[in-house]
């Protein structure tokens, strides 16, 4: 008999489904919507506070660039990958990977509005979504697979990294290969929110941690 084929993306399908989301809305906005996909979908701390709510979402899939797109979709597919796989691929996983993905972007595109208040700077990219994803595999990655609490030196020390690389951009005011500001605020805000619901998430996918293991114990002969 044949062997079997290893397949080419080994990747778990709702990080690839994000991947798509945000290579396909961005052909969407280049070839159907064009330049009136900033105005209509993106997302000012000004229109926010005039009442506009769909930005809050829609501009996570919105981007300024090709690099722009390209970056966040492997950031997706990189870091998204070990958190679809703790949530688990089955449906209810695969939806609270989404609600996920989709609160950490949220709650960034707040955290950027509540420090830039009347502000009509335009931000566009699922940058604060991506930086979620990459608060909870941090977490997976210091425990080994697992989420390890918050407060594990190596989460720690990885968040610090990860912070400190955003505070440098905010120095520079700029990010090697992208045009315009970089919103390093709703980066470490979208980190954070990672940080902190990954642990609320993996419950609600059903994802409980291990029991402790019980101490043996010596028998006289």
């Amino acid at each position: 008999m044949p062997e079997p084929r290893e397949p080419i993306f080994k990747a778990p399908w709702p990080a690839m489904m994000m991947v798509g989301a945000i290579l396909g809305a961005y052909a969407l906005q280049v070839f159907v919507l064009g330049d009136d996909a900033y105005r209509r979908f993106g997302f000012s701390p000004a229109g926010y506070e005039a009442g506009g709510r769909i930005g809050l979402v829609s501009a996570l899939f919105i981007h300024g660039g090709f690099v722009h797109a390209a970056m966040n979709a492997a950031g997706a597919l990189a870091f998204g990958s070990p958190v679809a796989r703790l949530f688990g691929l089955a449906p209810r996983g695969a939806a609270v990977f989404l609600a996920y993905y989709l609160a950490c972007g949220v709650l960034a595109n707040l955290a950027f509005a509540r420090l830039h208040p009347g502000e009509e700077i335009l931000l566009v990219g699922a940058s604060g979504a991506v930086f979620g994803l990459i608060g909870a595999a941090t977490r997976i990655l210091a425990g080994g697979g697992r989420l390890a609490p918050l407060f594990n030196p190596r989460v720690l020390f990885m968040s610090a990294a990860w912070i400190g690389l955003n505070l440098v951009v905010a120095v520079l005011g700029f990010a090697p290969g992208l045009e315009g500001t970089v919103a390093w605020e709703a980066h470490i805000a979208g980190f954070l929110a990672g940080l902190l619901l990954a642990g609320p998430a993996a419950w609600l996918a059903g994802v409980r941690p291990p029991a402790p293991a019980r101490p043996v114990e010596s028998q006289d002969i």
